[in-house]
């Protein structure tokens, strides 16, 4: 005899179905935001490099204090800029715990079941 009666087992089956669908529901809209997320990353991260060269342009026409201040505006960029990598990072991570955490609970529904 299992340690289950035939219902227990049917709701335990459904139980992880369901929560497999969640899941994988998440899974899947979290790789959207990501590659949403860095698609728009890899088409502005450019944008750094083309203002550093319009500045270097710029330089000979500005007065000193409009060059200051257009150095400064280029160093929060680039934080910007670090601030939009690291959220690329962070959602890569996140999608890819997220895959490990469905993957964990899904074997740990079989093993439960099938002990």
């Amino acid at each position: 005899m299992g340690i289950f009666n035939s219902h227990e087992k049917k709701v335990l089956v459904e139980l992880r179905k369901k929560s497999e669908d969640i899941s994988n529901e998440i899974s899947k809209e979290i790789n959207e935001f990501f590659d949403d997320l860095k698609s728009d990353y890899d088409e502005s991260k450019v944008v750094i490099n083309e203002f550093s060269s319009f500045i270097d342009e710029l330089e000979n026409k500005l007065s000193p204090e409009e060059i200051k201040k257009l150095h400064s505006f280029s160093t929060r960029l680039a934080k910007v800029k670090r601030c939009a990598k690291k959220g690329v990072e962070a959602m890569r991570e996140l999608a890819r715990d997220q895959k490990k955490a469905t993957r964990e609970t899904i074997r740990e529904y079989e093993e439960y079941l099938y002990v």
